[in-house]
């Protein structure tokens, strides 16, 4: 049997200032400088949320700097 089907923790999709993407166990206090999506449940689902809404993998500061210099 996989970790992944012995594994029923509950987990959040979290997000932080760059708007990177991770999942974090919900029963554990975040992270400074993340925060809570809104996305909870098991691991699969909270990583196939991320390869949902997650298509853009640079930071948001590296996106911002590029808009602004047409790159």
């Amino acid at each position: 049997m996989s970790d992944e089907q012995t594994d029923h923790r509950l987990y959040l999709v979290v997000l932080n200032d760059e708007e990177q993407y991770s999942i974090w166990e919900a029963d554990r206090e975040l992270p400074a400088g993340w925060h809570a999506e809104g996305t909870e449940g098991p691991r699969q689902h909270c990583l196939d949320r991320i390869e949902e809404v997650w298509t853009d993998m640079r930071p948001a500061s590296l996106r911002r700097r590029m808009e602004k210099t047409g790159a």
